[in-house]
């Protein structure tokens, strides 16, 4: 009990940033959420509430996984009976996930521990919040579905005219010189050894033969023949980008002649049905 005869609420203070960028400040984005939250805290003191002082910052993580340090230690603590009230800024901070947050607010109701954002007006300590912040999560997962529609539909454009949209740069390219062409341009030293991997496999006929060869023509490479078929199988090489099933003419230069291609590839199935039939 308090000096007003109320409970004793046992606050602490979440705080999360997706990126690490700023957090050497002196004053960063997790100082200033606390600075907020903690502020609430003692706006609350004649409901009883007391601030824990040991906080729990999870740097650079993303809200989209629960696998995050601070946020395991915190909720060890909640387990332990130790935590009454978990304070956020906002509600992204401690999860943007509608399935998560439903687990983790069983978690917390049986352990008699209830969370307040403080820029949102609301908690879970009453019926009527959990009500607000599950609607709140709802919208908020829908926005971010939505989000990603609209990105995978944005690639797909892009790649049906011919745009390279970026990941691991394949061997033999290199990214345009030009950062305004969304392009690949062949790798002047490590084209002609994409052109050497192909000659190979048309002389030798076996991936096993070929990973030896490759092995002792680039040992810091260290391909598995799995990487190098993808290779020898890859639209890339012939000046076409692929998008899921589909294959569009791309903007870059090919390195490996269309004829050339087909015929590895009517070489690399010819050995398929080769070995199929030998087992």
């Amino acid at each position: 009990m308090n000096g007003l005869g109320r409970p004793s609420v046992r606050a602490v203070v979440y705080t999360r940033k997706s990126s690490e960028e700023g957090l050497d400040q002196e004053f960063n984005s997790l100082d200033a959420q606390y600075e907020a939250c903690t502020a609430y805290i003692a706006s609350q003191r004649h409901e009883g509430w007391k601030l824990v002082k040991q906080r729990f910052d999870d740097g650079g993580v993303s809200g989209g996984t629960m696998d995050r340090p601070a946020l395991k230690a915190l909720l060890d603590e909640v387990d332990k009976g130790l935590i009454d009230m978990i304070v956020v800024y906002k509600i992204d901070r401690l999860t943007r996930s509608l399935s998560d947050f439903a687990r983790l607010i069983e978690r917390l109701e049986k352990a008699g521990c209830s969370f307040v954002s403080v820029t949102q007006s609301f908690n879970t300590s009453s019926s009527m919040g959990r009500l607000t912040l599950n609607v709140l999560l709802s919208f908020a997962q829908f926005e971010r579905e939505v989000t990603a529609e609209r990105i995978r539909d944005k690639i797909a454009a892009s790649k049906k005219k011919g745009m390279w949209m970026g990941g691991m740069v394949p061997w033999g390219y290199q990214v345009h010189s030009d950062p305004k062409v969304q392009s690949l341009e062949p790798h002047p030293q490590n084209a002609p050894d994409i052109q050497r991997v192909f000659d190979l496999y048309e002389e030798l006929g076996c991936l096993s033969k070929l990973k030896r060869e490759v092995d002792q023509l680039w040992p810091n490479r260290s391909y598995s023949r799995g990487r190098l078929h993808n290779i020898l199988r890859n639209p890339i090489y012939i000046g076409k980008v692929r998008h899921k099933s589909d294959v569009y003419d791309g903007l870059h230069e090919a390195i490996i002649a269309q004829e050339q291609f087909d015929r590895v590839q009517q070489q690399m199935q010819l050995k398929s049905v080769i070995v199929r039939h030998q087992r």
